[in-house]
């Protein structure tokens, strides 16, 4: 007797998992890799180092996944900040210019020291990017400007403010503590993944156990209900958007350190188009209230992956811009309420049929 097949509501409630589709792409993306690239999950140890290449997409995505972590926060609330990019290159150019590194002997022995203290620099660049995302809280919460207007104009003049402050140079850092936040190594792993894995669990506990997480959502799916009912919204629009700059401004720390230099001209250019992408792959809605921080991190896991396989497999690097705005095209496709209930309709069709036998 043949055996009974799963019911409908039991399929459609499995596909409906918000993280199902973003981990299928990324396992898909590994398979991929598996068979195309020869010792893709290779990972060897090396003074107590982890190496390979699955911990080179950890470490170059980490930036990005900070990044998604900030935005998706800012989607949720109906917002976008296109001004991430920016942000990345002031605070990492501050970071920079304030660190430098002054050689300096030391009992006769020739030494980098900062110019002033590190933890007072990296205080400075987290603080401009604060003020940063204050001033996009302030067009959108206070005046009323368009979310994407009032970033627009930020992400002109950030990044322009940071080339002013470089005269259009790049600034090499030379301190050697610095490195440690870009490229350092703790427990194995790069210290970069054990700050984004910080910055999710604050973040995660923050949406999950207390009412910010809640109020965040009533904003999104209804801003008027939610302040007819008492929620400041104003105060909800401007912890978003500094929050979202502080992570952006974080990535820029990291970008500089990796890289011991400061580029205004080229850090953080087109992040925010990827860390948009990243929110969108892992589930949150843009059209506000619905909200996935793992799936933000999934999707920025799985830009780089596929970045990452481009590069390896030997395609021409302009074809990575092809593959992502035929993502785009993809996620923008799958969002709309359209396609979904036809989506639905024709599963149920094929569900039906199956279990009457006809297919």
């Amino acid at each position: 007797m043949p055996s009974k097949l799963p019911t409908p509501s039991w399929l459609m409630q499995t596909f409906q998992q918000p993280l199902l589709r973003p981990l299928a792409a990324l396992f898909t993306l590994l398979l991929i890799a598996l068979i195309a690239i020869p010792g893709f999950f290779q990972l060897e140890m090396k003074g107590g180092h982890l190496y390979g290449s699955l911990i080179d997409i950890l470490n170059r995505a980490a930036p990005l996944m900070i990044t998604a972590i900030g935005m998706t926060l800012v989607i949720a609330i109906r917002g976008i900040d296109i001004s991430v990019g920016a942000v990345v290159a002031l605070s990492g150019t501050v970071a920079a210019m304030l660190v430098g590194g002054n050689l300096m002997m030391h009992n006769g022995v020739p030494e980098y020291v900062s110019r002033i203290p590190m933890g007072w620099a990296l205080c400075a660049a987290l603080g401009v990017a604060l003020l940063c995302g204050c001033w996009n809280a302030l067009l959108v919460g206070v005046l009323g400007l368009q979310a994407i207007v009032a970033t627009l104009i930020l992400m002109v003049a950030g990044r322009g403010l940071a080339q002013l402050l470089t005269d259009g140079q790049i600034i090499t850092v030379y301190y050697p503590p610095f490195f440690f936040l870009g490229s350092g190594y703790l427990f194995g792993l790069p210290f970069s993944v054990t700050v984004v894995l910080t910055v999710f669990a604050l973040t995660t506990f923050l949406m999950q156990k207390t009412a910010l997480g809640l109020f965040i959502k009533s904003v999104g799916i209804n801003p008027i209900a939610a302040r007819m009912v008492g929620i400041k919204t104003t105060a909800l629009i401007f912890f978003a958007y500094m929050f979202c700059s502080a992570c952006a401004g974080l990535a820029g720390l990291m970008i500089s350190a990796n890289i011991k230099s400061a580029d205004a001209n080229n850090a953080g250019l087109l992040l925010e188009l990827d860390a948009i992408l990243a929110v969108t792959l892992g589930g949150t809605s843009l059209g506000g209230g619905k909200f996935s921080l793992a799936g933000s991190v999934i999707g920025a896991l799985i830009i780089q992956t596929l970045t990452s396989i481009i590069y390896s497999i030997g395609v021409a690097p302009e074809v990575n811009m092809v593959v992502k705005a035929l993502v785009v095209f993809a996620v923008c496709i799958s969002q709309s309420s359209e396609f979904k209930s036809l989506w639905q309709r024709c599963f149920k069709s094929v569900i039906s049929n199956l279990s009457y036998g006809k297919v």
